[in-house]
């Protein structure tokens, strides 16, 4: 239902004037399809999707840091070893080799990485991981949403930080956010769907679908 009338919206209209989506997919949900356990957003999580994931959140980090590096990413799992019973380990190496070949780009990507090799440069060391990545990583790619979502609410609710939610791949800006974001999440949310806007229509970042 819920996706039914985004698409609807997406539809009818051109990006010239639709120029931002703001949902509040809890609140829409509970109105409109409490019957129902769809979402907003469609949870796929091959390997596929998250190259489509990372190269999306590389573009956004050059819109909003135009002037930085290229950005780091690492890609997140449990352990920094490939081991074949655990996908996110395989889907982290085909990232990396995936960034080799040309199809992600703009980006130094390193993985399996584990979230304190990611996020430490002594956790890294203790290991004995050599990287350009670990210990100083710009982008966090979890392997799935249930990670995603813990991480952020981890960082908003015990570290204090300040989020925004945007969604990529659509044909404009969608503000996300949740009933128990603060008024400078969604003000930031706004603000980095505007810059994102900006940069689509001066032609200088191709959000990928």
């Amino acid at each position: 239902m819920v996706n039914a009338i985004i698409a609807s919206f997406l539809f009818a209209r051109t990006p010239s004037e639709l120029r931002m989506i703001l949902v509040d997919p809890k609140r829409v949900d509970h109105f409109l399809c409490h019957y129902s356990s769809e979402k907003f957003i469609p949870v796929v999580e091959d390997l596929m999707a998250k190259a489509d994931i990372v190269q999306n959140a590389v573009d956004l980090w050059h819109v909003l840091f135009s002037d930085s590096a290229v950005p780091k990413v690492a890609a997140l799992a449990a352990v920094e070893t490939i081991n074949p019973r655990m996908i996110a380990t395989l889907d982290a190496a085909s990232l990396c080799k995936m960034a080799d070949r040309g199809q992600i780009t703009d980006c130094l990507i390193d993985g399996p990485l584990a979230f304190d090799n990611a996020v430490s440069a002594d956790a890294a060391r203790e290991k004995g991981i050599v990287s350009d990545v670990a210990g100083d990583a710009d982008i966090l790619l979890v392997p799935d949403i249930e990670a995603g979502n813990m991480l952020a609410k981890q960082l908003t609710f015990l570290g204090g930080a300040e989020a925004a939610g945007i969604v990529l791949g659509a044909r404009v800006p969608i503000v996300l956010t949740s009933r128990a974001d603060s008024l400078l999440t969604r003000l930031a949310s706004c603000a980095v769907a505007v810059a994102v806007a900006a940069a689509r229509r001066a032609s200088t970042v191709k959000i990928v679908g």
